[in-house]
């Protein structure tokens, strides 16, 4: 039965997106009614009644009344089992999915724009921002604003820990069990098992997993 409730759910957001592709007028009148046209966070009724049906909530998880969850029905927002996100924290999921796992702590302050994925047992210093795509501007004569978003996932795998007020920026897998430096800006990839630190954050130390030593870089 609740299978069969989900995929009828799943079947209907499907056709609505559909049909909101190729009406444009249906698209802007949805959208109004979601969130206020220059303000990207939804309405009240949205937060209060809606989200329950689409975004999930782990046992054990809080969230924090201070944090400001700007969440929308058309991309997922999927927190895991005993996760914490702490005080004046903001979510956003208008540009893509967020995907937190279990046991993860989001350090006060934090900034999560989707789309970003967090493994189990990760967590984020305090003021850390995380987002998942870039304002387009390669058309030099508008404002950047007024272009598509260069939306480019960000994934941080599991028990990596990120320092506080780093930036991860759009595009970057961090690996497993990683330590990112206090204010590092995170630009590229960092493998699994690596200490980084820096603006821009470069590999410091390996975890050798032989010797069980953290071994400098050359």
């Amino acid at each position: 039965m609740v299978k069969a409730l989900l995929l009828q759910k799943k079947t209907l957001i499907m056709q609505l997106k559909e049909k909101l592709r190729y009406n444009k007028k249906l698209k802007e009148f949805i959208l109004l009614i979601i969130a206020p046209k220059r303000n990207p966070r939804p309405r009240l009724w949205v937060r209060v009644l809606l989200n329950r049906f689409f975004h999930k909530k782990g046992k054990g998880s809080i969230i924090r009344r201070r944090s400001r969850i700007d969440v929308f029905p058309w991309h997922r927002f999927d927190v895991g089992k005993w996760t914490t996100i702490e005080d004046f924290c903001t979510v956003n999921n208008g540009a893509g999915d967020l995907f937190i796992g279990d046991r993860v702590r989001i350090g006060i302050g934090s900034v999560l724009i989707g789309p970003v994925t967090i493994g189990d047992g990760a967590g984020l210093g305090q003021h850390v921002f995380i987002s998942g795509f870039n304002h387009g501007y390669a058309d030099g004569s508008q404002n950047s604003s007024d272009q598509s978003l260069d939306v480019k996932p960000v994934v941080i795998e599991e028990e990596s820990h990120i320092g506080a007020n780093s930036v991860v920026v759009a595009g970057v897998r961090i690996g497993k069990r990683c330590q990112i430096g206090a204010g590092s800006v995170v630009t590229k990839d960092i493998p699994s098992f690596s200490m980084a630190v820096g603006n821009p954050a470069r590999v410091i130390k390996t975890y050798n997993q032989e010797t069980g030593v953290w071994e400098k870089t050359k």
